[in-house]
């Protein structure tokens, strides 16, 4: 098992952020960081308080470090054209000197999009609208002069130049768990699947969500070890003990990166009891 944090840029200042981020760059033990997108802070914090933007943020942090991988953990497809978010992709790619992580997902937040004049839509619309973005952004990515027509994207022999360092591109992180829709788009177009879950038992849920990806991938002729997979532990809201024993329950059970959400306020000094308690199940 590998081990990441997550900084979400809500309820912080920018220094928080990065002094978290040039710390963990200096410690191996980590070994990448992730931002996440949303313009207003969620989790129950007020929705006034303050948020900053996830990629230009990442942009920033991995420009401040030499070696931690990043990514945003998910970005909403909604809020971007995806012709759009794939050139952000190579440019970023390029600039952090190929560490890119490609966080991808199909949107979720009503009252963010409501603010904000975004039409999130239904739960087909999101995914239909998703499946499209993903389409795109790998026909960018593997294409010279890609044409495609969709209900909600299309493309006429658009250029993606320079296209990323990291190739075909940079690894494609899909979270979300839905069994209809987002776990066969996974096994279609992910390197590295996000399991996520409120349910009781964690690690069952897993084990399903397991089944139904390898299923899904034996229709397309893939192999499902192919796919990286993470799951985020939520440090904060629980005992010494008990991240152990659910990070080394989630390393039985195949996760091979452990996200770590850090507390707030954010401090550098709080990175080191993870690296002390979960360095036994690297």
């Amino acid at each position: 098992m590998r081990f990441a944090f997550s900084t979400s840029p809500q309820m912080c200042t920018w220094t928080e952020v990065l002094d978290i981020w040039e710390a963990a760059d200096l410690n191996p033990f980590w070994e990448s960081g992730w931002t996440f997108d949303h313009f207003e802070p969620i989790l129950g914090q007020p929705r006034s308080g303050p948020c900053l933007e996830g990629w230009i943020t990442l942009a920033a942090l991995l420009q401040a470090t030499t070696r931690l991988r990043g990514g945003v953990l998910v970005t909403g497809m909604q809020y971007r054209n995806p012709a759009v978010l794939a050139n952000m992709a190579a440019t970023l790619d390029h600039t952090s000197g190929g560490r890119l992580e490609f966080g991808l997902g199909a949107g979720w937040n009503q009252e963010e999009s409501d603010a904000y004049g975004i039409e999130l839509g239904s739960i087909k619309t999101r995914m239909d609208r998703f499946a499209e973005g993903l389409e795109v952004i790998q026909k960018l990515f593997t294409e010279d002069r890609p044409s495609f027509k969709g209900e909600h994207y299309n493309l006429r022999q658009a250029y993606l130049e320079p296209k990323s360092i990291q190739k075909p591109y940079p690894p494609i992180v899909i979270g979300g768990s839905g069994e209809k829709r987002t776990l066969p788009l996974v096994a279609k177009y992910a390197d590295h699947w996000n399991f996520g879950t409120a349910a009781k038992d964690p690690i069952a849920e897993l084990a399903h969500k397991r089944e139904v990806l390898d299923k899904e991938c034996a229709k397309i002729g893939r192999d499902p070890a192919t796919i990286m997979i993470s799951a985020l532990l939520f440090g904060p809201a629980m005992t010494t003990p008990q991240s152990i024993d659910l990070a080394g329950r989630y390393r039985d059970a195949g996760v091979d990166l452990l996200i770590v959400a850090l507390p707030r306020p954010l401090n550098p000094a709080d990175l080191d009891p993870y690296v002390e308690a979960l360095s036994p199940l690297a």
